[in-house]
């Protein structure tokens, strides 16, 4: 099993823009640890909006929208920057909940 802060979702990503985001960090963190893994190795999203409940490496490695296809740090950089994303409801309660979970 491998553990990554950042998270790889089926054909996307996770959220950059708050809870201690980074956007450079992410890329590097998915590309550098997830895709070095082999093309079989199968992932399971976090959140899950479209019915789908698992992906491969080399799936994600040729179809993720933010990720896939072969794209460099600075698209994945532009294309999460340029998201407009709604402020979730919960997130005033969730972000701090999240950052003591464990200690």
């Amino acid at each position: 099993m491998v553990f990554t802060g950042d998270i790889l979702l089926i054909h996307g990503s996770g959220r950059t823009d708050f809870q201690s985001g980074d956007v450079a960090r992410s890329y590097d963190s998915i590309t550098g640890r997830l895709f070095c893994l082999p093309d079989q190795t199968r992932v399971y999203p976090a959140h899950d909006y479209n019915g789908y409940t698992c992906s491969t490496i080399g799936e994600e490695r040729q179809f993720n929208s933010r990720l896939g296809g072969g794209k460099s740090r600075q698209e994945y950089i532009r294309i999460m920057e340029s998201l407009v994303l709604d402020k979730p409801k919960l997130i005033d309660l969730a972000v701090p909940g999240n950052q003591v979970c464990g200690q």
